[in-house]
C-alpha cells in the first residue's frame, strides 16, 4: 500500500512538474508592434491632454510613424549604440517639432511638463542603478 501512495504520489509531482514546465513557455511576452504601441501612447494622451478626435488622430500617425522608426534603429545591428541613441534623440526633437503644430500652447506644454517628469524618472532610476554597482564594486 505505501508503495502505490508513494508512486501516485511521485506520478502526481512528475505532472505538475512538467505541467508548470509546458506554462512557463506559453508566458513569453511579445513585443508591441509599432501601432500598438502608437494606440496606447496616443489613448494616454488623449485623456491626459484632452484632444479632439482630429487632434487624437494626427497624434495617433505621428507616433505610429516615430515608432516605426525607432524600431527599424533598434533593428539596425549596423548602428553603433552611440549612433542609435543619436538617432532617438533626432525622432524625439521631431515628434516635439510635430506634435507642437497639432497641439495648442496650453497641451504642448502640458505634453513637455509630462515628457520631463518621465525623463527625470528615468535618469533616477539610471543614477540608483549606477549607485548599487558602484557599491558592489566597493564590496569587493
Amino acid at each position: 500500500m505505501k508503495n502505490k501512495t508513494w508512486s501516485l504520489l511521485m506520478l502526481f509531482l512528475l505532472a505538475m512538474g512538467a505541467a508548470y514546465a509546458q506554462d512557463t513557455t506559453k508566458i513569453k511576452k511579445d513585443r508591441w508592434d509599432a501601432a500598438d504601441k502608437a494606440d496606447k501612447l496616443s489613448d494616454k494622451l488623449y485623456k491626459e491632454l484632452d484632444l479632439t478626435k482630429e487632434q487624437h488622430q494626427q497624434i495617433y500617425g505621428i507616433n505610429e510613424d516615430i515608432t516605426k522608426r525607432r524600431d527599424a534603429a533598434r533593428q539596425n545591428t549596423s548602428l553603433t549604440s552611440r549612433q542609435r541613441m543619436q538617432v532617438y534623440q533626432q525622432l524625439d526633437a521631431e515628434r516635439n517639432n510635430r506634435f507642437k503644430s497639432v497641439l495648442s500652447s496650453s497641451q504642448y506644454k502640458k505634453w513637455n511638463d509630462w515628457e520631463m517628469k518621465k525623463k527625470a524618472q528615468v535618469e533616477a532610476k539610471m543614477d540608483r542603478k549606477q549607485d548599487k554597482r558602484q557599491a558592489r564594486k566597493g564590496d569587493h
